[in-house]
């Protein structure tokens, strides 16, 4: 890694806007019915992956120190999101609805086509914005998170991820040897249970009752309504079940995401209740190229966990001597932790390198792997 890296360069936010083909796909779908439904799947799952074995890894680092004078063009696609998909999807639900084009499996793929857009740009998206200071980005991330209907991931993930991950006190922590159909069950409710505790808590220290309006759920749900009923409003019932069902499939795609980011991985239990820092070592890297276009530096996860209010254009990619590293981008890796025999082969010998590698003092690992349990003290 070079002692001097060279400042993020304007031209250099042009890839990252890669993700806005998907929105011509959605508009393609939709008119033409057919085997176009098969592009967005085929697009954000297949050629990504066949481009990251093309394109190889990017392992360039930026100087983090780049002024926000020199993102303009980097968070304009953050900005310009939003608006963007709440038009795709509200216009798009509207026209299938007024013209009856689709049959009900063509209406099917599309749902698909539209939760992996939401899903896996939109909630993208989100994560970014909600890290960032300005509340006008924070009001955007909430908006593409209530269009998944997953407002509470805002609360659970800035006030409880961030700061347990890698412990038995966060549930978006996949556990060694447990499987993506498991770890989906056991996350719906538990994280909606972790945000709630949360922000209680966070309202209690201030002297506050859990139902003050300054508590964020009542926003996420009054948005949650307001793109219900607009749904309904602008295609009936069947607007109304394609919007629930992108929802749904939303909410999967993210909590792939979430498996596939920190599988196995823990951090040391000190005693008394305590847990180490969080290192690079505590989350996946991926420094695929195309994938990170795609998913705005996503998978420099390591990075943003030890620097969580860094812009994505400054994430640094971390070697295999400082993070572990996966062997395919996300859109490969989510595909391969819905077939559990498969993601074992493939993960768990690596958990077990990664153990050796940075935990060689620790022989028994049966603590680690319980599930939602306080490790002794």
């Amino acid at each position: 890694m070079p002692a001097t890296r060279p400042p993020v360069r304007p031209i250099e936010a042009l890839p990252f806007w890669l993700s806005l083909l998907l929105l011509p796909l959605l508009w393609i779908s939709a008119l033409a019915g057919g085997w176009t439904l098969f592009l967005v799947p085929l697009f954000a799952w297949v050629v990504v992956s066949v481009g990251d074995s093309i394109a190889g890894l990017n392992t360039a680092n930026p100087d983090p120190d780049t002024p926000e004078s020199a993102l303009t063009l980097h968070t304009a696609v953050t900005l310009a999101w939003p608006p963007l998909q709440f038009v795709t999807l509200f216009a798009i639900i509207g026209m299938v609805a007024y013209t009856q084009n689709l049959a009900p499996w063509e209406l099917a793929l599309l749902t698909l086509g539209f939760g992996i857009t939401t899903g896996g740009i939109g909630i993208v998206y989100a994560h970014e914005l909600m890290h960032r200071k300005s509340r006008v980005e924070r009001w955007l991330g909430d908006a593409l998170m209530t269009m998944a209907l997953y407002g509470h991931f805002r609360s659970e993930h800035l006030l409880v991820h961030h700061a347990y991950v890698g412990t038995p006190r966060d549930a978006v922590t996949a556990r060694y040897n447990e499987s993506f159909h498991a770890f989906i069950l056991r996350v719906l409710p538990g994280c909606l249970r972790s945000a709630w505790a949360a922000e209680k808590a966070k309202l209690a220290r201030k002297g506050l009752p859990v139902w003050d309006r300054s508590n964020p759920f009542w926003r996420y749900a009054t948005l949650d309504l307001a793109f219900l009923l607009l749904a309904l409003i602008v295609g009936g019932w069947t607007g109304l079940a394609v919007f629930a069902g992108q929802a749904f499939i939303a909410i999967w795609h993210l909590e792939l995401v979430n498996y596939v980011e920190h599988y196995g991985l823990v951090r040391k239990h000190l005693g008394g209740g305590k847990y180490e820092p969080q290192k690079p070592h505590h989350s996946w890297n991926a420094a695929h190229r195309l994938s990170n276009w795609l998913l705005i530096n996503l998978q420099r996860h390591a990075d943003h966990h030890v620097h969580p209010g860094r812009a994505y254009p400054l994430l640094q990619t971390h070697g295999p001597e400082a993070a572990p590293q996966l062997p395919h981008g996300y859109p490969l890796m989510t595909l391969m932790a819905l077939a559990p025999p498969l993601w074992f082969s493939r993960m768990n010998p690596r958990v077990r390198r990664w153990r050796e590698s940075f935990y060689p003092e620790i022989t028994d690992w049966r603590p680690y792997n319980k599930l939602a349990t306080p490790l002794p003290r």
